[in-house]
């Protein structure tokens, strides 16, 4: 039965199930021996190739033998032509095999008597026939059978040609998945969406194509394994498709998200009013529409200049330029990038000066402009162990000083604002003032002497987060005890002016008890007050002279505690939240959110039918609906399991959600109750798909299995119409034909099959036959119109998502290197040029086109982030945001980098 109940709970049910799995078993090790049987009879032949058609054993052709598809050179035989163009016998010796422990054959029907030669999917090897080489090598035109080596899947597939140790893992290889085998060959949640570490043992893993039949298909390589696509009949020669990148561009219009649950330093206002912080990559500069507390608005720039996630950021006493920090990173081939420090103009969103390249370790951790000298020099703490503490010149980008700070984390910097000789360092279990000597102003010269702060009386506290200088000298520091501690200058020392004098000495004078847990951020205000903000009990403090508490707010508990403090204009003030929130509004009226975004990995992504709106969800747990024209979370509800995947029915009244247990609900989008919940198997879902028409829905799992429901007309009711059972790896995309009748869907071990839903989801044998048929969404990441995505030396995770448009113009592609690529569709040539767009810390996970083509959404996987992207047509729409420049790409073709 299809039905997902549990077992029953009589003795006689157990029982009876329990025979049932064995003889299951028994069936399954039952076409194992006939598979090593047939390989076996096949590896007899190969003893003494034959070198006719008869000696080889092949059967002369009749009339009862298939017809050679349209194109086929008319000097092979029909018979021939059949088998070659249904099994991989044809493709060239290759010595690199493909990962072990992937089958890419889906096990052959219950007591049938099928031949080796009977494959079912267009990638990855699979068992072939004891046929050989008509006449040897042959002529140009004419189909060559060359049979795989012995060391291929075709031989690991079968336990008389492996050892006692795989056999176990090859035996549940011919199985559904269970998790323990997923675990071993491609991992998790994490190990799917991440690199596969299992490797071709003949080699690195490659991707190359080549011609299999003139006219007929092409054949293309991942990690050695070969994937066949039919070409439709309709293209008469590769070389009349489309070359060249599109002439569509994309121009990035909005970032959703912030980054404050992991950083510090992120929040700050600058002199035209526009509030600057970071998300992944890029830097946002926000101007906020209405008044205090009142809705968002406002628009956004971008500084795009960074390559890899923008840790920390300083803005210059100018309120103009600004210092941003970068982390390290690595490059697609793994290589890591050295950190540096971006000082920019915030009008113009140009660089200025890159300050530390080759200097750092690991990351920028920390920044801080000087204020006595008018920014005239730039305090840098890295991530290294030692967490080097450097003094640069802003105008000149040169090391005056450097020194090893302290093997605990430093957590923030700055200068004093009446003398630039005095820096003050805090972190883990620390308070360090620092005398800085800046030798002349001569590079390398100056030197960095340190005062470690004495607690005394007072209990030492875990973490020092924050500090601010008062106008009188002293300094406040925020602890994770929740104490504000007050540092003032030592009598004896607080004589000694300017730079080069004796060290300045702090010592506690004063403590206020202001929190309930730690305080993680601190605001001197312009007239003179200063507010704390809180962790565990979320409170926004406004404290006068001697520490007393003038005014309070408290932020809501879903948008976390407070990060960090900005004050606006007038009494505006701008609050940053460990759950990646911007609040906006002031302590009388209260606080609302003029940016939200997740706090974690994502990689569920739909847009829907007919409205400019998208949904996402991710290993936070939050489904959430997007505005894209309001630029807003419209809302959002916790699953209480990881989302992974997402679609519209097409009516857009409800909205299929799947997770990672197998789970999948149906939630009505207007009031978000939950009107469907099914379980199907208990591995994660990957991919939910309506069909055109609404009425069907497929469900792609990580159990090798397609689900298919029937769905009624609101999209409200849903129940089992049957399952497409033949993949041997995950399902990880899948699309429907225009006429929803058929499905296309790829695997983690990268075959291609074709499904006929209607006809009672059978698997389509003859792929041949599904060349021409028309898809009304096109996400699969391996088929013949989109093989020229893929870049040379692949192993076959470098892309994550594909999207075509609806006007069916370009594709989109999330990659594994945090770029989004655009390409011409059908993408149908290898080593395709496409224009390339940066952004992104993390791997792409996804990208979807809205329903009238007029942005681009991308997903960011760990930095949590949503990019908007404009869409801007050919016609003179507008420029890109950069003008495109040649740069090295993933693919050794000529690619756009924008």
């Amino acid at each position: 039965m299809d039905g997902a109940g549990g077992p029953g709970e009589g003795p006689a049910q157990e029982a009876l199930q329990s025979l049932s799995q064995r003889l299951q078993v028994q069936e399954k090790e039952m076409e194992l021996v006939k598979a090593a049987l047939a390989e076996a009879l096949r590896l007899l032949r190969l003893q003494a190739p034959p070198t006719s058609l008869q000696d080889s054993g092949m059967p002369t052709p009749t009339r009862d033998s298939p017809a050679a598809p349209p194109g086929l050179p008319p000097t092979c035989s029909p018979s021939l032509v059949s088998r070659g163009t249904q099994t991989e016998t044809e493709v060239e010796m290759e010595p690199s095999p493909g990962p072990p422990g992937l089958s890419n054959g889906p096990p052959a029907p219950q007591g049938g008597s099928e031949e080796p030669s009977g494959t079912q999917s267009e990638g990855g090897g699979s068992s072939s026939s004891g046929t050989g080489s008509p006449g040897g090598t042959g002529s140009p035109g004419i189909l060559r059978l060359v049979h795989l080596p012995q060391h291929t899947d075709t031989a690991r597939r079968n336990s008389s040609s492996s050892s006692p140790s795989e056999r176990p893992r090859q035996k549940l290889s011919r199985k559904a998945a269970s998790s323990a085998n997923l675990l071993l060959r491609s991992g998790s949640t994490e190990s799917r969406w991440g690199k596969d570490p299992l490797s071709s043992p003949g080699g690195p893993g490659s991707r190359r194509s080549n011609y299999n039949l003139e006219g007929i298909s092409v054949k293309m390589f991942l990690r050695g394994r070969p994937i066949t696509m039919y070409i439709p009949s309709g293209i008469r020669s590769l070389e009349e498709l489309p070359s060249g990148p599109p002439p569509e561009t994309l121009s990035l219009d909005w970032v959703y998200g912030y980054r404050g649950r992991d950083s510090r330093s992120n929040l700050f206002v600058l002199r035209s009013g526009e509030v600057v912080y970071f998300i992944a990559c890029v830097v946002v500069l926000y101007r906020p529409g209405g008044g205090p507390g009142g809705p968002g608005g406002g628009g956004q720039r971008h500084y795009r200049g960074h390559t890899d996630c923008v840790r920390c950021l300083a803005v210059h006493p100018d309120g103009v330029r600004v210092a941003s920090g970068q982390t390290a990173g690595v490059d697609k081939d793994g290589k890591p990038l050295q950190p540096v420090v971006h000082v920019w103009d915030s009008e113009t969103l140009l660089k200025l000066q890159e300050i530390g390249l080759g200097a750092f370790e690991r990351g920028v951790g920390a920044l801080a402009f000087s204020v006595a000298d008018q920014g005239a020099f730039l305090c840098v703490v890295d991530d290294s162990n030692e967490h080097m503490l450097s003094v640069w010149d802003c105008s000149r980008g040169s090391k005056l000083a450097e020194i090893k700070s302290t093997n605990d984390s430093v957590l923030a910097v700055g200068f004093s604002p009446r003398d630039s000789s005095c820096i003050v360092t805090s972190g883990k279990s620390h308070v360090h003032f620092w005398n800085w000597s800046g030798g002349a102003g001569v590079p390398g010269n100056g030197t960095l002497t340190r005062k470690q702060g004495v607690f005394g009386k007072y209990k030492k506290p875990k973490f020092i987060p924050c500090f601010v200088f008062l106008p009188d000298g002293d300094i406040l520091t925020g602890d994770s005890e929740g104490n504000i501690l007050t540092w003032g200058r030592s009598l004896s020392d607080g004589k000694t002016p300017g730079r080069g004098g004796a060290k300045e000495t702090y010592g506690i004078v004063a403590q206020a008890h202001a929190h309930e847990g730690s305080i993680f951020a601190l605001c001197l205000r312009r007239d003179g007050t200063v507010l704390s903000g809180g962790g565990r009990d979320r409170r926004l403090v406004q404290w006068g002279p001697g520490l007393v508490a003038l005014q309070e707010a408290e932020i809501p508990e879903h948008f976390g505690a407070v990060r960090a403090i900005a004050e606006g204009l007038g009494s505006e003030l701008l609050v940053g939240t460990t759950k990646n929130a911007l609040l906006r509004g002031d302590l009388a009226q209260g606080f609302s959110p003029v940016i939200q975004g997740h706090t974690d990995e994502l990689w569920g992504l739909c847009t829907h039918p007919f409205q400019n709106r998208f949904l996402t969800c991710g290993h936070d747990r939050q489904l959430c609906l997007w505005d894209g024209e309001g630029h807003a979370l419209a809302w959002s509800i916790d699953l209480k399991e990881t989302g992974l995947c997402a679609d519209f029915h097409p009516s857009g009244a409800v909205v299929a959600v799947g997770l990672n247990t197998g789970r999948w609900l149906v939630l009505d989008t207007e009031t978000r109750e939950i009107v469907s919940d099914f379980t199907d198997g208990n591995e994660q879902l990957s991919v939910v798909r309506y069909s055109p028409d609404g009425l069907y829905l497929a469900i792609g799992s990580h159990d090798n299995m397609i689900y298919i429901y029937s769905v009624s007309s609101d999209g409200a009711k849903s129940s089992r119409f049957g399952r497409c059972v033949g993949h041997s790896s995950f399902i990880t995309h899948l699309d429907w034909s225009k006429d929803g009748n058929f499905i296309m869907s790829n695997s983690g071990d990268y075959e291609i099959l074709y499904w006929d839903v209607a006809g009672g989801c059978k698997l389509l044998r003859n792929r041949y036959e599904s060349r021409d048929r028309e898809w009304a969404t096109y996400t699969c990441v391996l088929g013949f119109h989109v093989y020229g995505v893929w870049p040379d030396g692949s192993d076959g995770t470098d892309i994550n998502s594909l999207c075509r448009s609806h006007n069916e113009r370009v594709v989109a592609v999330a990659d594994d290197f945090c770029k989004v690529h655009l390409f011409q569709y059908p993408c149908a040539r290898a080593k395709a040029p496409s224009l390339v767009y940066g952004g992104h810390g993390s791997h792409v996970t996804s990208v979807r086109f809205t329903h009238n083509d007029s942005h681009l959404i991308s997903l960011g996987g760990k930095d949590a982030s949503i990019f908007q992207w404009r869409v801007l047509g050919a016609g003179g729409a507008g420029p890109a945001l950069a003008t495109p420049s040649r740069t090295p790409s993933l693919s050794p073709a000529s690619s756009l980098d924008v």
